[in-house]
């Protein structure tokens, strides 16, 4: 649905609110004509109901509004004496239209001028704070920070599985919701059940429109306080539509998942619009020169760690030397194999410390040659491009202009077509974009290229491609709570990681403590001030 068409649907559904309250209106002191005038009738109802003028705003904010409409629909039947659960029932069942029948069956109803004078029950006022608290915190959850999980160990030494983080929205710019019909604070299932959370028919191709897909809005992006920096973490809509399918990626396939409701990740973003990305040997180069990581992050690979069959111990494993993934038991405990070797992920300080271990005979970084197909991005074998030499590459930039022809085509296929909107069709050596012939493309936005610290263990841009600026979410700012399902008892918690910040050049520092002391501190405040109160009374 484009701006045009959204425009006309709110038009449509002013005019369908006035043919079911003009009599309404009358009976309130309004002359009936003000039910149909778009905007203003919605101006003269807060009235009716005798509710704030600011209200009007909230049924314009997608996802809000879902909450809002139905309170106010409440809210007008009970301005005319409307005010049993049955006649609350009926008018949320009906989706409002209870209303219209009221509206035209009106003789009886009276215009109650005090309707807040009326006996409230208990039931009405739990309900109604109850929504205004949904309506607040999806406010705060939609636009300005939300929770997230580290679900995986893509960042592992730098964000942990059992992390939960705060993800600002407001950084990068909020993005207003385009899926209206949808649950808020859930993301694509609904949390236990798992069923789909929103309503939008993604089984259908290009050819087929569903009338439902209609009431998706146009994307829209409040203005950022700050841009994206090389080597940030970024939470961001993954480009392929869900995890399942990221595994079957091919950049042919079509996926029709609202962006929004595209599996949420969190990578680095180790490329920016414009640079020439290449991976030598594991590490990544950038405009010909090699990246420089900040101290935060701790980039980790598969080792080979020769002790010609010397077990070394579990805990010295995990707790001295780092070693988190690699080859395992059933019991979790890492193993050797047949070879007298065991195959580790650790950095490349802890690959020097285990190469200390007087047991240790060798340690090798498992690396995958160049030339070696990985069946990565763009999907071209002759390329031989594999997770572990890679490119180089360049990420597209907003307004710049590159060569367009047949061997150039597989990396900016999808982009054209997915990302940016156009139709494109080949015929024989000729490639037709919206009708015409193409010799070069020029970019509608930025791209960028995220992966995770965990370098041979994650699922990143290597295998998907570019990351579109209309997919990113936010950034990480805050843990705000770290759980560790191999610790016990109350080291299951990771003390030192909650209420620490992120994105900083340095080791998490956890300020834990200072909020500790600030509670205390309120607590004796707040327990002074009363204690003066009841002395001065």
């Amino acid at each position: 649905m484009n701006i045009l068409e959204w425009l006309v649907f709110i038009l449509i559904m002013l005019f369908i609110h006035g043919l079911s309250t003009w009599k309404l209106y009358a009976k309130a002191g309004r002359k009936p004509l003000e039910a149909f005038i778009p905007i203003y009738n919605l101006v003269i109802l807060m009235r009716i109901i005798k509710r704030p003028t600011w209200w009007l705003f909230l049924l314009f904010i997608p996802i809000i509004n879902l909450i809002m409409i139905p309170v106010v629909w409440v809210e007008t039947i009970r301005s005319f004496g409307k005010n049993s659960r049955l006649d609350t029932a009926l008018v949320l069942i009906t989706l409002g239209f209870y209303i219209t029948y009221l509206n035209y069956t009106s003789e009886k109803l009276t215009y109650v001028e005090n309707k807040d004078l009326q006996p409230k029950t208990k039931t009405g006022e739990t309900v109604s704070s109850l929504l205004f608290a949904i309506i607040v915190a999806t406010l705060v959850h939609t636009y300005v920070i939300q929770p997230f999980t580290i679900p995986s160990s893509s960042l592992e030494k730098t964000l942990l599985i059992g992390d939960f983080l705060f993800v600002s929205k407001i950084n990068f710019g909020a993005r207003t919701p385009m899926t209206t019909v949808a649950l808020p604070m859930v993301h694509d299932s609904i949390p236990l059940i798992g069923v789909k959370s929103y309503l939008f028919n993604d089984d259908h191709t290009k050819k087929e429109t569903s009338l439902l897909n209609k009431f998706q809005l146009p994307y829209f992006r409040f203005p950022a306080i700050e841009n994206i920096k090389r080597n940030e973490i970024v939470v961001f809509n993954q480009p392929a539509d869900t995890l399942r399918d990221m595994d079957n990626f091919h950049p042919d396939r079509n996926y029709y998942k609202p962006l929004d409701k595209k599996t949420n990740l969190v990578k680095r973003c180790v490329g920016m619009p414009g640079d020439s990305l290449e991976i030598r040997d594991g590490d990544i180069y950038i405009n010909g020169k090699k990246d420089k990581l900040p101290e935060s992050a701790k980039p980790q690979y598969n080792f080979i760690v020769d002790t010609k069959g010397v077990a070394i111990s579990q805990d010295a494993l995990v707790h001295r030397y780092g070693a988190r993934e690699g080859m395992k038991y059933d019991n979790g405990d890492f193993a050797l194999t047949n070879t007298g070797q065991y195959f580790l992920t650790l950095t490349d300080k802890e690959a020097a410390l285990i190469a200390t271990n007087p047991v240790v005979k060798g340690v090798k970084k498992y690396l995958s040659p160049k030339g070696e197909d990985g069946k990565v991005f763009p999907h071209i074998p002759s390329l031989g491009w594999n997770i572990d030499n890679y490119g180089p590459i360049y990420i597209p930039q907003k307004g710049k202009t590159i060569q367009l022809n047949l061997k150039t085509l597989p990396f900016y296929k999808r982009i054209i077509e997915e990302y940016e909107h156009n139709s494109l069709k080949i015929q024989g050596n000729e490639i037709i974009i919206n009708g015409k012939v193409s010799t070069t493309y020029t970019f509608k936005q930025d791209y960028y290229w995220m992966m995770g610290d965990n370098r041979q263990n994650s699922l990143d841009a290597r295998y998907w491609g570019y990351v579109p600026f209309d997919h990113v979410i936010g950034k990480p700012v805050f843990i705000w709570f770290s759980w560790d399902k191999d610790g016990s008892g109350i080291y299951k918690v990771r003390w030192n990681r909650v209420f620490s910040v992120i994105n900083g050049d340095g080791e998490p520092k956890s300020y834990l403590i200072h909020f500790l002391v600030l509670i205390a501190l309120y607590s004796v405040g707040s327990r002074i001030i009363k204690k003066r109160k009841k002395e001065q009374v």
